[in-house]
């Protein structure tokens, strides 16, 4: 059997954003966003990527970045049965192409993806939630 096309979008109206919500949600993958904050992450962002397979959203990705040398990788997320396909790889390396020459920093549990993709561990990283966490001492 033929295993269907993937196509790739960077038009944010392309997305059912109450769908992807509940996939997210059944896929584990939910960080609390209502669906109208995660339309809001994604049109606020410099460059998003989105896979779909017949016309289904099955993978996201995108970029907040400076425009000059510094970027950040986020929601990259693909949908569970279709993983391991070589189609997160293809949603970085298109959000990748998008900021050469600048830096790409990202936070993952599971490092593998990215590090088949050139990235390396950096020493240290921090973050806090702004207003949740004591930023003055």
């Amino acid at each position: 059997m033929k295993t269907p096309k993937i196509v790739f979008s960077e038009n944010p109206q392309d997305v059912d954003w109450a769908a992807l919500k509940d996939a997210l949600t059944a896929d584990r993958f939910d960080n609390g966003r209502t669906a109208d904050e995660l339309r809001e992450s994604f049109v606020n962002s410099r460059h998003i990527c989105l896979a779909f397979e017949r016309g289904r959203l099955i993978g996201t990705g995108r970029l907040m970045s400076d425009g000059v040398c510094n970027a950040y990788l986020l929601d990259v997320w693909v949908l569970r049965q279709h993983r391991r396909r070589g189609i997160g790889a293809q949603l970085v390396v298109r959000l990748l192409e998008a900021v050469p020459g600048q830096h790409v920093y990202l936070q993952a549990d599971d490092p593998r993806l990215y590090t088949s993709l050139g990235f390396r561990p950096q020493p240290v990283g921090m973050s806090l939630v702004a207003g949740l966490s004591r930023a003055v001492p």
